[in-house]
């Protein structure tokens, strides 16, 4: 995740102390070197939707043999002893589980910090003041556009309106809820309309994603953005974002799983704001580009382990037969060992580029789905050859139009 309100707007958040804190970028094993990674428990495969893009393929029958209520305690008992900082509750649909929020109450009750992602259909009032009171940090709930192409991309007529009813019900009890989207060629359009929502609702946080080839949604891989599509979507979310900061709305504003929007973010900036770029260059550095296998795990609802949830083809172990712990620290797996020091394997732009330490290789999910091959380069990168070459010491070339826009307003 990079934090475009943090780097832009100083935004101060809990995730931005994980992010850019001294030794991130360095850890081993986790988010610090006593510490294990945040982790992703996808909690079931079953869901009410049938979303084009779920990287988990997920749908209405519940998987047989899923992890039970006392299996996934053990494993809350040992991220705690571990030292996970926080457990994010996915799916599927997590609330298709009757036991999440038991399950949330515990993982809370040992110290883990608890967030859970979801289609937001499922929350009622009941259910948003059940998670107030039992302390969930926060909720994420997916608004792929606006009623019509949200409807679409779920494939079910209301959603929409139940999602957004869902993220009402949390705001109504004082629960930490924000919006995500999955950027494609359909919602595009409805970028500035998603930030009027946000000015509307009063909705504090919002991530906004970039595809990933994996599950469902390599069936879709041609909906992803153009490089000049992306470097559009990045200017309308820099420009709303500090727009509300200007107007002293404090939003939490993120874009996730493409780290080459670290370097176009620092491109922009630095011929805005010289000084100031090179402090957010500096906190970029800190964070490292992309964590997968080292600050981020994912684990599913059969207890394998995955360097991350879009990179599922690739099994780690499973918890039944040993735990997470031990599982996160062997030292002989080549996948995870790789992602933990990659820049030697990393192949064509990767392998050349100067911005290898705020990027690290950027998606591995993405590169293997297109050609194949684990340590290739990620095609969802949209930087050009000169600003893949373009050194610390050489002037950046103009493209400050967006801030100019702003400052002038």
């Amino acid at each position: 995740m990079i934090s475009i309100s943090g780097l832009l707007c100083a935004h101060q958040s809990y995730g931005d102390s994980l992010r850019y804190q001294h030794g991130a970028s360095q850890a081993r094993h986790g988010t610090g070197g006593d510490r294990g990674p945040v982790v992703v428990w996808n909690s079931t495969q079953a869901c009410n939707l049938h979303c084009l893009h779920c990287y988990s393929e997920s749908g209405c029958v519940k998987p047989v043999n899923e992890l039970d209520t006392s299996e996934a305690k053990a494993f809350i008992d040992d991220l705690a002893s571990f030292r996970v900082p926080v457990l994010l509750i996915s799916g599927g649909e997590p609330f298709m589980r009757p036991d999440l929020l038991e399950l949330a109450a515990y993982a809370i009750s040992r110290g883990i910090r608890v967030t859970i992602s979801t289609n937001g259909t499922l929350i009622t009032a009941n259910t948003a003041r059940q998670m107030k009171q039992i302390g969930i940090s926060y909720v994420g709930i997916s608004l792929d556009g606006l009623q019509d192409t949200h409807d679409r991309f779920r494939r079910q007529k209301g959603a929409f309106d139940r999602a957004l009813k869902g993220i009402r019900h949390c705001l109504d009890v004082g629960q930490k809820v924000g919006l995500r989207l999955t950027l494609h060629q359909e919602n595009l359009h409805q970028l500035d309309d998603m930030f009027d929502l946000l000015k509307e609702e009063k909705i504090p946080r919002a991530c906004f994603y970039h595809l990933v080839y994996s599950g469902r949604g390599q069936a879709i891989q041609s909906l992803d953005l153009t490089a000049n599509e992306t470097r559009q979507a990045l200017d309308t979310i820099m420009k709303r974002t500090m727009e509300a900061h200007a107007r002293g709305m404090q939003q939490e504003i993120l874009t996730v799983d493409n780290h080459a929007d670290n370097i176009y973010l620092y491109l922009k900036l630095r011929e805005r704001n010289p000084a100031m770029a090179e402090q957010v260059l500096g906190r970029m550095r800190l964070s490292g580009g992309n964590r997968t296998g080292i600050a981020i795990g994912e684990v599913d609802w059969h207890g394998n382990v995955h360097p991350d949830q879009f990179t599922r083809n690739h099994r780690l172990g499973n918890i039944r037969n040993q735990p997470f712990s031990e599982i996160w620290t062997q030292t002989d797996h080549p996948i995870l060992n790789g992602l933990r020091d990659r820049k030697p394997l990393l192949e064509g732009r990767c392998a050349s580029c100067n911005w290898l330490d705020v990027c690290n290789g950027n998606f591995r999910a993405r590169a293997e789905a297109v050609s194949g091959r684990f340590w290739s380069s990620d095609p969802a990168c949209y930087l050009t050859e000169e600003e893949i070459s373009l050194r610390l010491d050489a002037h950046p070339p103009a493209v400050a139009e967006t801030f100019r826009k702003v400052e002038e307003a």
